[in-house]
């Protein structure tokens, strides 16, 4: 009997504390995703360049202030329907304004627990429509 492979779904999990990435790591893994996770820019990175990341949660402090929103702008161009979100701090405008410039779905502040921010982002991915590339074009005319 043959069986059918539905195609992976990954999650993306950038966080400098270890409990927080363990808490997303357990939430994304019971919503059906295979979660990477990364402590540090350079893995991260790596992630990116060998994974199909659907949903990507990064913190916008990695190891220096503000490092988090260029990786999220980074993944935001890598794989454009994504839902790309970052954990700040705080909101504020100069989050907003980074989010925007960065091309972000959502922030969420950092005392929104893992659990909270991934029903969310199921949520908005259940409103949306579902990404589906285009089929190819007929180099030759059907005739």
């Amino acid at each position: 009997m043959a069986r059918s492979f539905l195609p992976q779904r990954v999650a993306l999990v950038v966080h400098p504390d270890v409990a927080t990435l363990s808490a997303y790591q357990l939430a994304f893994s019971q919503a059906g995703f295979t979660p990477i996770i990364a402590r540090e820019l350079p893995m991260a990175l790596l992630a990116v360049t060998q994974h199909p990341i659907e949903v990507a949660v990064i913190s916008s402090k990695i190891a220096e202030e503000g490092d988090g929103w260029p990786l999220a702008g980074v993944v935001r161009q890598a794989f454009a329907p994504a839902f790309v979100a970052v954990i700040a701090r705080e909101t504020s405008v100069h989050t907003l304004q980074a989010a925007i410039n960065n091309g972000l779905n959502e922030i969420y502040e950092n005392s929104v627990t893992p659990n909270v921010v991934v029903d969310s982002i199921l949520s908005k991915l259940r409103l949306s429509a579902p990404y589906s590339p285009k089929p190819p074009r007929s180099v030759h005319p059907v005739q």
